[in-house]
């Protein structure tokens, strides 16, 4: 656990400021054509629950909840879901937010699984998808979402991730993320959502 550890503070690194009175964009800014950008989630195309092709487009207008797990998963995933359910709850009215969960396990969880799981939680697509598709994008996407997968045969499941849940704008950044197995920082994730969309509403 210590190289999470390690990789969580050089995370806070990379925060750049933002005005005082608006959720700060998160990650390593670049300069281009002398303007400073912010990081931005790479583009994605994936097939969901229900085998429909989803990609980044799909969230244009919406501010996106993300996490990355498995189904398998018997440790963290279970409560970070849980917290997800939450969220799904609350916002479940609210057309502007739309939440996406990336699998880690392509080979097991199937679009058949997939649709089995979001059964069980008794949530829908598209208020909710789930991904899967090729291993290699999938994990390469985590990272860029700042979230850390490691396989390893003697980890629960095979597979060692972090259970951040991240917030990201209409525009693809970062702006808040918490640990979603931890209840006061999911309390502190929501109201950062709800600041999200205030920000939006007074443009």
């Amino acid at each position: 656990m210590r190289i999470f550890s390690l990789l969580f503070l050089s995370f806070f690194a990379l925060i750049s400021c933002n005005e005082s009175d608006k959720l700060p964009y998160l990650g390593d800014t670049k300069i281009v054509d002398g303007e400073k950008v912010p990081h931005t989630v790479n583009a994605f195309s994936f097939y969901n629950q229900e085998g429909d092709i989803i990609t980044q487009n799909d969230y244009k207008e919406s501010i996106q909840i993300a996490d990355f797990f498995f189904t398998k998963c018997p440790t963290i995933c279970p409560t970070v879901m849980g917290n997800m359910v939450t969220i799904y709850d609350k916002y479940e009215a609210n057309p502007t937010i739309k939440l996406v969960s990336f699998s880690l396990d392509p080979k097991r969880d199937s679009i058949s699984a997939l649709a089995a799981y979001a059964e069980n939680l008794e949530v829908k697509a598209p208020k909710w998808n789930m991904l899967t598709g090729e291993k290699e994008k999938l994990h390469g996407l985590a990272s860029n979402y700042f979230n850390i997968v490691v396989e390893d045969e003697e980890a629960p499941g095979g597979i060692n991730h972090s259970g951040k849940i991240i917030l990201v704008d209409k525009e693809g950044k970062v702006r808040s993320f918490a640990d979603g197995t931890d209840p006061d920082e999911v309390e502190r994730f929501i109201t950062d959502i709800d600041k999200l969309i205030e920000e939006y509403e007074a443009d």
